[in-house]
C-alpha cells in the first residue's frame, strides 16, 4: 500500500537589499553584495543536507522572502530552486512564491527565467502609488517602477501577483490612501496584503518617531475599514487580517502558518515548524554560513511541542482567518470541550467583533481591530478551563464535564 506523503512547505530567507526602509524590523543586510555567493552556497548546502529529514513529504509550497529576493540576481536563485526541485519532491502544482521589490523586477527576460526555474507567484512590494510617501519611508522606487514591474511580471507569463500595501504612512490622509487603493487594483493583481503601519523597536522610524506625523489609531482604524469594504467591492475577499484574494488565489504558503501546518526555513532568521519542533536561525549571516559549513550552533531557538499543547497557538492563528475556529476540530485536535469559550464569544457576538457562521466562529472586520486584546480574552478562558480541569483531577473528581 502506498504511503500517502505528507504536505510541507519551504521558506527561504534572503537577507540582502539595497537599502533599509525606516520601519523595517526584518532581518536584512543592505551593501553585502560580496557575500551572496557564500550565502547562495550555504542555502543551497542546508536544503541538500535537509532533504533526507523530508523525504516522506512532498513539498507543495515554497517561499523566498527577504530581504529583497530579487537583488540576489536569476543566476544565485535559479541555483536555489534548482536545489529545492533536485532534492525534494516537488509537487506538480506547488505554489512558488518569489518577493520582489519594483526596482529589481522591471525586467520580464529575467522573471521569465525564474518562472521557468519554478517561480509562478511573485510578490511586489508596491507599499504606496505616492513618489512622496515612498521617499519618505526609504523605499527606492517609484509608482512608475511599480507599474511597469507588473508589465513585465505579466509579460513573463506569471499568473499570480500579489502586492503589498501599507496604510498609516507619514502625513497619509484618508484619501491618499484610498488613492493607493485604487491605483492597487488597477493594476490587476489576484492578491492584496494591506498592512497598518507598525513602529518597531530598533528602526530608524522608532527613534525619529517623534518627528512624523503619523496617523492616530482611530485614523489607521478607519483606513482598515474602508479597506475591507472598498476591496470587498472590488472582488477581494478577506481571508485573513490583512490579506485580501480573488477567489482560489489565496496565499496558501502564508496559510500553512495560521493552519498550523509543516514548513521548513533556510536562510539567518528564518523560523520553522516541522517534526515537531518550532526552531528559528540566528539573525546573523556570518554564523549561519559558518554553521552550515562546520556543523557550528546557529538556532537562536529551538522548542518540541507535542501536538496536544498547541491548543493555545489554534486559537491565536485561527482568530486571525476569516474562517475563524472549527468547535469540533478543536475537539478533536486537543480532546477538550470549545464550551469554554462560547460565553466569551457571545460577549463579542453582542458587540459585533465575532459571528457565528455554519458552526464556526470568526471576527468581523471590528473584531479585527481589537483582535489582540479579544484573543486575550479567549487565552483566558482557556487557562481557567486548565486549571478546573486540574483541581478536579488534583481532588479526584471525575464527575465534572471535561
Amino acid at each position: 500500500m502506498k504511503t500517502e506523503r505528507k504536505p510541507l512547505g519551504l521558506y527561504i530567507h534572503v537577507p540582502f537589499c539595497k537599502q533599509k526602509c525606516i520601519y523595517c524590523d526584518f532581518y536584512s543586510l543592505p551593501h553585502q553584495e560580496s557575500r551572496m555567493d557564500d550565502y547562495t552556497a550555504a542555502v543551497c548546502a542546508h536544503l541538500t543536507e535537509t532533504a533526507p529529514f523530508a523525504a516522506g513529504h512532498c513539498v507543495d509550497t515554497v517561499y523566498i522572502g527577504g530581504g529583497t529576493p530579487t537583488y540576489l540576481g536569476p543566476d544565485r536563485l535559479g541555483k536555489i530552486l534548482k536545489t529545492v526541485h533536485k532534492k525534494y519532491r516537488v509537487a506538480k502544482d506547488a505554489e512558488i512564491t518569489l518577493e520582489a521589490n519594483p526596482d529589481s523586477a522591471g525586467d520580464w527576460k529575467i522573471l521569465r527565467a525564474l518562472r521557468r526555474a519554478g517561480v509562478n507567484r511573485v510578490s511586489l512590494g508596491m507599499q504606496s502609488a505616492c513618489d512622496a510617501e515612498l521617499s519618505a519611508i526609504g523605499r527606492v522606487h517609484t509608482q512608475a517602477q511599480t507599474a511597469a514591474a507588473v508589465e513585465a511580471v505579466r509579460r513573463a507569463g506569471i499568473k499570480n501577483l500579489s502586492l503589498d500595501l501599507i496604510y498609516g504612512l507619514p502625513d497619509q490622509t484618508p484619501e491618499r490612501w484610498q488613492e493607493n487603493l485604487s491605483a492597487a487594483v488597477a493594476l490587476e493583481p489576484e492578491h492584496l496584503s494591506c498592512y497598518g503601519l507598525k513602529v518597531e523597536e530598533g528602526t530608524p522610524l522608532f527613534q525619529r518617531r517623534e518627528a512624523y506625523n503619523l496617523p492616530g489609531d482611530d485614523a489607521q482604524a478607519d483606513m482598515y475599514l474602508y479597506t475591507v469594504e472598498f476591496l470587498e467591492r472590488m472582488g477581494y475577499a478577506q481571508y485573513e487580517i490583512s490579506n485580501f484574494a480573488r477567489p482560489g488565489k489565496e496565499s496558501r504558503h502564508n496559510l500553512k502558518y495560521w493552519h498550523l501546518d509543516e514548513y521548513a526555513g533556510f536562510g539567518p532568521g528564518a523560523h520553522s515548524d516541522f517534526g515537531g519542533v518550532r526552531y528559528a536561525y540566528a539573525r546573523d549571516l556570518d554564523a549561519y554560513i559558518r554553521g552550515v559549513a562546520t556543523g557550528a550552533p546557529m538556532l537562536s531557538e529551538s522548542e518540541r511541542i507535542p501536538a496536544l499543547d498547541r491548543d493555545t497557538e489554534y486559537v491565536m492563528l485561527g482568530l486571525r482567518l476569516r474562517e475563524g475556529l472549527d468547535p469540533k476540530e478543536f475537539e478533536r485536535r486537543f480532546r477538550r470541550r470549545f464550551n469554554c469559550f462560547v460565553p466569551f464569544l457571545e460577549q463579542c457576538r453582542q458587540n459585533g467583533y465575532a459571528c457565528e457562521e455554519e458552526g464556526r466562529w470568526h471576527l468581523t472586520p471590528k473584531g479585527f481591530l481589537v483582535s489582540n486584546q479579544i484573543i486575550g480574552g479567549m487565552l483566558d478562558a482557556l487557562a481557567q478551563d486548565k486549571r478546573r480541569r486540574a483541581e478536579a483531577a488534583a481532588r479526584g473528581d471525575f464527575r465534572v464535564e471535561l
